[in-house]
Parts: structure tokens; sequence; C-alpha cells
């Protein structure tokens, strides 16, 4: 018989662990931070946070390795424009995820 698992513990063995986007409000379905995304009309809760909440996230925590623009400045892509749609390059959610 295996030993039982200790009280501070308990309860959130089945919990399993979150995205870190999730710290930042979804740009698309509108839950606050640290609630899970939904869909659009709120009726069911979805696994995976959307794209665009990732994508925000990466662009308030990472500098952007590509363009080396700072957290919270857009990526810029060649010739200096902005990349369209608030996209950030793939390279900066990568380093997003290593920050936390």
């Amino acid at each position: 018989m295996g030993a039982s698992m200790p009280t501070d513990i308990r309860g959130l063995a089945h919990m399993a662990p979150q995205h870190p986007s999730r710290a930042i409000a979804c740009p698309h379905c509108r839950v606050e931070a640290k609630a899970a995304c939904t869909t659009v009309s709120g009726r069911r809760r979805l696994t995976e946070p959307h794209p665009g909440r990732i994508t925000a996230w990466a662009r308030t925590t990472a500098c952007c390795p590509a363009c080396q623009v700072e957290p919270g400045v857009p990526c810029w892509g060649v010739g200096g424009t902005p990349l369209g749609s608030g996209d950030v390059h793939p390279q900066r959610v990568v380093e997003a995820g290593v920050t936390v």
C-alpha cells in the first residue's frame, strides 16, 4: 500500500497545470485573468486558451528575439512595419514561455 497524500496538496492533485497566458484577460472571449477561455457565447469552457490570448501574453511578457522590441511593444516586420493584427513572431512566444 502506498503512502497517503499530504493534506496540504490533497484536493489539488486533480488540477492540470494552467497555461501562463491565463495571467491576462482574453481579448477574444473577454474572460478575466485567471479564468479559462470560453466559447464566445460563454456556454462552454475551453481546455486551451485562444491563440489571441497567447499572443497578447507574449507581447506583454517578453522581448522579441526576432525584432528586438521590449515587452508591450508590437513586433515589427521587414521594412519597419508592424505585423498585422497585433501578431508576434513565433520566437517571442517561445521566449515568453522561458521567462515564466
